[in-house]
């Protein structure tokens, strides 16, 4: 049985306010079941989901991704009724409408790289350079959005220790660490993030040295992700837009170049006498 919208829903265990539009997702969805005449037992199964996933999903509280609605409109006979009430659907705010769909492929997945050489990955960023970046990103926001946006990626984070069987493989530069935003106290807060967050056993962080001459990552950062279903898919970001990259072919090429770039970085060992060494300078 497939627990996937317990993991997109909001890791860590603490789950999203339910909007107005997924609660009237999850009432069409429940009103839909119940008059195909179905349990929540029996629909689980025949889906492929949880009991625990179609329950919170009927309360508003599980934001379902379109594999599913097409699912679910295929079983309960009415696919045009699930895409309409899944229309105006929110997600979690603090979430920028252009990354919900690579968050949704994010928290599934069993393997998920990135090369970073523009910031620290979010997964991996300490709160103090979290909001290092967002206080100095233009135009500015309010307060009350920036709290938000911090504390959404914040919980994004948890996904490092709530899936543990998840192997999590990050490839930064070097520059970024150098560049010191936010300051030095910033930096430090970084650097021993990084160390920490380097320690547990699903996850591996290798830096890319400043002198690389072969260096393959010239087109820009990237990231890729393994389905459950063993299937690879890839993400790429941009000025206020993403791209996500489904043909096989274009996947290959992002996993060809990303095989190399880890064997160009540091190795994990290497990454951590280099991060010792650049917080010692500081």
């Amino acid at each position: 049985m497939v627990d996937v919208e317990d993991a997109r829903a909001g890791v860590g265990g603490s789950e999203p306010e339910a909007s107005d539009s997924l609660k009237t997702f999850g009432a069409v969805h429940k009103a839909l079941r119940e008059t195909a005449g179905l349990t929540q037992e029996e629909y689980a199964e025949i889906v492929g989901y949880s009991v625990h996933a179609i329950a919170k999903l009927e309360q508003g509280r599980r934001f379902p991704q379109p594999k599913f609605i097409a699912r679910a409109g295929d079983v309960l006979g009415a696919p045009k009724v699930l895409r309409a009430a899944a229309r105006n659907l929110t997600r979690r705010q603090g979430l920028a409408s252009w990354f919900q769909q690579w968050a949704g492929i994010e928290e599934e997945a069993i393997s998920l790289y990135a090369y970073e050489c523009r910031a620290i990955p979010g997964l991996l960023q300490p709160e103090a350079y979290i909001r290092a970046i967002f206080e100095r990103r233009l135009p500015p926001v309010t307060e009350e959005r920036l709290e938000r946006e911090v504390a959404a990626r914040l919980e994004r984070q948890q996904l490092l220790t709530k899936r543990p069987n998840t192997a999590f493989s990050f490839v930064i530069e070097q520059a970024l660490i150098e560049r010191r935003v936010g300051g030095v106290g910033v930096t430090k807060a970084l650097i021993n993030h990084l160390l920490e967050v380097g320690k547990l056993r699903n996850v591996e962080i290798q830096i890319m040295p400043l002198q690389q001459e072969d260096h393959v990552g010239v087109d820009g950062q990237m990231y890729l992700a393994e389905t459950p279903e063993h299937q690879w898919v890839g993400y790429t970001e941009g000025q206020r837009s993403s791209n996500l990259i489904t043909a096989p072919e274009d996947v290959s090429v992002l996993l060809q170049r990303y095989g190399k770039l880890r064997a160009q970085a540091l190795d994990c060992r290497a990454t951590v006498s280099l991060l010792t060494q650049i917080r010692g300078a500081l």
